[in-house]
């Protein structure tokens, strides 16, 4: 059954990202963590992210030049948020690396299918850190997507620009994660094997995104899928919070509900702008 769900939802996560052009882990990592821990899970995912992110990076190459003196800075903070990622991810309890990625994967999610934008005028000042944060986040749950979209819409890139900052983004903390888990001996015969499960996924489920888009309005597609990740986020922390022992089975429930109702009101007012002349 575990395979069966991890070859369903990669499909799924990699539709998105070929439409998107990010989406894959941050969908893909919620479900599958109920099934695998961070530490058979992340390399898999960090060496089938590094083809995915290489493949959009190639189609957006012309665009580079562009965005590069704007990223760079964020690149030199990734160096040290994988670093310090890298080393927690070797240390915690699979559970509470569970527990971590949830909570901070639900209001970034959150963010996005609110479509709250506020440009950031200190760009450069926030850069390194930022990277800093992201660094570690993404060697920790393999998730970047999120508050790189968040960045990037916020300060206005355009399409190309847009799709080649995250591949940049991205390449580069896939590269850096996957050469700080070698050192720190996450690879395993596990996460070798779980990569056979993906690799079909991820070879059908692109080409079909980005054939889709094209027929989509692509911020409406977003908010869908969004509004969806959610839930499945607030279901994984649900059941980590039982798991922990951190909550009683009616404080989960709540926390899933509430999350539905949130849904429910951040889609009905974006289709309720949406019609509004």
């Amino acid at each position: 059954m575990d395979v069966v769900v991890l070859v369903l939802i990669t499909f799924a996560a990699a539709t998105v990202n070929g439409a998107l052009g990010y989406g894959f882990s941050s969908i893909t990592v919620p479900v599958a963590l109920l099934f695998y821990t961070n530490r058979i899970l992340n390399p898999a995912l960090v060496l089938v992210e590094l083809v995915i992110n290489g493949y959009v990076l190639f189609i957006n190459r012309k665009s580079v030049p562009n965005i590069w003196w704007r990223v760079a800075p964020i690149l030199i903070g990734l160096v040290i948020g994988v670093g310090i990622g890298s080393y927690i991810l070797s240390l915690v309890h699979p559970s509470w690396v569970k527990f971590v990625t949830y909570v901070m994967l639900l209001p970034l999610i959150l963010l996005q299918a609110a479509g709250i934008r506020k440009p950031i005028k200190a760009e450069k000042a926030i850069a390194i850190p930022f990277g800093v944060g992201i660094g570690t986040l993404y060697s920790i749950t393999t998730i970047s997507g999120p508050p790189l979209a968040v960045l990037f819409n916020n300060q206005g890139y355009v399409k190309q620009d847009f799709r080649a900052a995250l591949g940049v983004i991205r390449v580069g903390e896939a590269v850096m994660t996957g050469i700080a888990y070698y050192f720190i001996g996450l690879y395993s015969s596990a996460s070798m094997e779980v990569i056979l499960y993906i690799v079909p996924s991820v070879l059908l489920g692109i080409p079909l995104g980005t054939f889709l888009i094209r027929w989509m309005d692509p911020e409406t597609f977003r908010r869908i899928c969004m509004a969806f990740d959610a839930l499945i986020v607030a279901f994984g922390l649900s059941r980590v919070l039982t798991e922990l022992n951190l909550a009683n089975a009616i404080t989960t429930y709540s926390i899933f509900t509430i999350m539905m109702m949130v849904n429910v009101y951040l889609l009905y007012r974006f289709f309720r702008d949406r019609t509004v002349p």
